[in-house]
């Protein structure tokens, strides 16, 4: 698909649609697109490569915008092998070409590919620039947003941000063309990114004055004016708050009796007058897609079967994941379900005072096996107290 971004800024990225794991581990049903972009003017400079298993097709994007130039620059930006899978094949294509990268960019290279003495290459640090003659870059340093070495560039002359990892998202571009930007964004930002609120919110210090038109990410599509709706949601999400009102029960249950549990107490809260309820069953559902969840709303209860003197286990597996992502500033309430010596409070409770800034709402809730009519005055003063 024709992606116009500028007269001298050229796409040349490319879509895949047959990988079903992204890092091997989240859901992508509409693939994911690796964005790589060149920049047209008296030097040429690529942003940017593309997963080796579409270098073919990314190859033969590049030599028709080139129409016979040379390649003077590559910007590498972030060095995970879905973003650099082009390097070795535009140092053979042209040899001259001058690799730009900061000091970490050039330590994790040389883990990837044996680097040769004769190649040449561009040391550039933090707000450091590069003249290619109508257009003037800016490198700015976007340390763990989300690796180490993580780097943007600023074209001062269109305003445009390439942004690596940054404002990206899940889904091949010709398949996600008129999909709402938002929802595999926040997915993909909190499963991705969402450990690193701090780095991402001194990127974002950097970034709004710059007045930008565009921002070109290595995943998503290409974003245009206005860019406050985009920046707005990062800055909501690298805070650790809340995005919506809303109340998110996640449940895991073995035979089906702590799932009618959670159905009964999202049903107190809906005649209570919570206008936003979600309830998962964690098992049959998608791990990212809940975590993503559990960062959107402003509140959270677990409903979790004992087991083996512990909880379910993807209740645990949930919860470790939302340690690593930082989740924090929430309300949380427990609702637990054992047959001889319910542990799954215990076990939710200990993993959630690890986490910062939780209030552990209560009473805690212990169901012996099925709910009950001596169950329901707690659970209603738990849903009152979630309110």
């Amino acid at each position: 698909m024709d992606i116009k971004i500028t007269d001298d800024i050229k796409y040349i990225g490319v879509d895949d649609t047959t990988l079903d794991l992204f890092e091997s581990q989240y859901v992508i049903p509409d693939g994911v697109s690796y964005n790589s972009y060149v920049i047209l003017d008296e030097k040429i400079a690529v942003v940017d490569t593309v997963d080796e298993y579409k270098l073919k097709e990314w190859e033969e994007k590049l030599i028709h915008v080139l129409k016979g130039r040379n390649v003077d620059y590559l910007i590498i930006q972030h060095l995970e092998p879905d973003h650099t899978g082009g390097i070795v094949r535009m140092l053979e294509l042209f040899p001259e070409v001058t690799l730009v990268g900061n000091k970490k960019t050039f330590l994790f290279l040389a883990q990837y590919v044996d680097m040769k003495e004769e190649w040449n290459t561009l040391l550039v640090s933090d707000r450091d620039m590069l003249d290619l003659g109508a257009h003037n870059l800016t490198f700015l340093m976007a340390t763990m947003v989300h690796w180490p070495e993580v780097m943007v560039t600023f074209d001062a002359t269109d305003k445009v941000l390439f942004s690596a990892d940054a404002f990206g998202k899940f889904g091949a571009l010709s398949l996600t063309e008129d999909e709402d930007w938002a929802g595999e964004a926040r997915r993909y930002y909190f499963n991705i990114c969402g450990k690193y609120g701090i780095p991402v919110q001194a990127l974002l210090g950097k970034v709004k004055p710059l007045h930008l038109k565009k921002i070109c990410p290595a995943h998503g599509p290409i974003l245009s004016e206005p860019l406050e709706q985009y920046i707005n949601l990062y800055d909501t999400w690298s805070k650790y708050e809340a995005e919506s009102k809303g109340v998110l029960i996640v449940y895991g249950s073995f035979h089906g009796n702590t799932a009618k549990v959670a159905e009964q107490f999202a049903d107190m809260l809906r005649e209570m007058g919570e206008e936003k309820v979600v309830v998962v069953d964690l098992v049959r559902s998608d791990m990212a897609e809940v975590i993503e969840d559990a960062f959107r709303y402003d509140r959270m209860v677990i409903a979790a079967a004992s087991y083996d003197a512990g909880v379910f286990p993807e209740i645990n597996d949930f919860l470790y994941r939302l340690q690593m992502k930082n989740y924090q500033k929430r309300k949380v309430g427990i609702i637990e379900n054992g047959t001889w010596s319910p542990s799954a409070g215990r076990v939710i409770k200990q993993l959630l005072e690890e986490m910062k800034e939780l209030e552990i709402i209560e009473p805690m809730i212990t169901v012996y096996s099925t709910l009950k009519e001596e169950n329901m005055e707690g659970m209603r003063v738990l849903a009152i107290e979630m309110m």
